[in-house]
This record gives C-alpha cells, structure tokens and sequence, in this order.
C-alpha cells in the first residue's frame, strides 16, 4: 500500500492558466462544497492542514495537486453545489473540472465524496455521468458516517450501491469517517490499487 503521509502540495491550475503535465498517474477528489472533501482528503494522507477546510464552502477554487512521490498525485477537485459565489464563477469552475475529467489521461480513477446524509443529489449524479462517459473508474465514499446509527448507516450503503448498479464503469461505494477513521484502510487500498494500475 502507498504511504500517504508523504503527500504535499506540488502546484495548482485555474480556468486562466495551463494545467501540469499529463504523463503521470493521478487519482481526482470531487464532491459537494459541504461534504467532506479536504478533511477526507487529510484523513487520507494523516494532515490536518493539507487540503484547507472551511465552514464556508467552496474554498478550494481551483485544481490542487498533490504529489505522493514524483510520480502520484492526488487531485483535489473545486468543490460543487453550494458554494456561495456568483453564477459566472460557478460557470467556470464547471467548465474547468469537465475539461479537465474529459481530457487527462493521466487520471486512473476519481473519488466522490458524498455526505451519507444527503447523497446522489443532481451534482452527483451528473459528476458519475461525465465519470462513465469517459470509462473512469469511480469509488463513491459517503463520508460523515459518524452522524449516523448503524442500521441507518447500513441502509443508505445498500440503497446507493443499488442506485449506482447498472452503471457499465467500474464503480465502487464505501462508507467513510474523518471523525472516527472508519473506512480509512478501504479508502487507502482502493486509491493505491488505482495508482499501481
């Protein structure tokens, strides 16, 4: 299994410059504004500071790069849904991560990160549809798995794994905690596995 915690900050691209090189191996974050994205993203590498986390949606406004060695790098998506920003920037934010997920061909899979709460919402959806019209490899996490009993936590797993089952693309679900770290050895196997591919 990769080791993570060696992940740091290695350069970002906005809609106004030139992504990095397309030669490598890249596993992509994507998610709603409010569901957990960075801290999954530090829980995944053992930071607190990596991704930058907010109680207001919609920090990360561009794409961030984080590299694992010289050639790894997790990619951390702007988040979607309920950023409060204006129209225009949410336009171009869209536009930017479509380019960016219809043409990288460095990416071997993308995370979803989903509230447990509140998941599949239309941003979801639309984010696994340009995800299997390109044939990307998905693994859904529902993250904030804390917040719930057991039993709820269960049937909310079961019904996204049926929602998601005629999906011709390799996808996968899981459950996730930054709180507890539940599902973290999952989350860590599944990306390393992508990154070896």
């Amino acid at each position: 299994m990769l080791n993570f915690n060696k992940a740091k900050f290695t350069t970002a691209f906005s809609a106004k410059s030139k992504p990095p090189e397309d030669r490598f191996i890249e596993v992509a974050f994507a998610g709603r504004s409010n569901a957990g994205k960075s801290s999954s993203l530090n829980t995944l590498t053992g930071q607190k500071k990596l991704a930058r986390t907010s109680s207001k949606p919609g920090r990360t406004q561009q794409i961030n790069f984080f590299g694992i060695d010289d050639k790894r790098f997790l990619v951390d998506l702007p988040g979607y849904g309920y950023a409060a920003v204006s129209k225009s920037l949410k336009q171009e934010w869209q536009g930017l991560m479509e380019g960016f997920l219809r043409s990288r061909q460095s990416l071997r899979g993308v995370v979803i990160i989903m509230d447990i709460r509140h998941p599949l919402k239309e941003n979801d959806i639309q984010m696994i549809e340009w995800c299997d019209e390109r044939a990307l490899p998905m693994h859904l996490v529902l993250t904030k798995a804390d917040k719930l009993k057991k039993n709820k936590i269960n049937q909310t797993l079961f019904s996204v794994q049926k929602s998601v089952s005629d999906i011709k693309t390799d996808i996968s679900v899981q459950v996730f905690s930054s709180e507890t770290r539940l599902g973290l050895p999952e989350l860590k196997s599944k990306i390393s596995n992508w990154m070896k591919a």
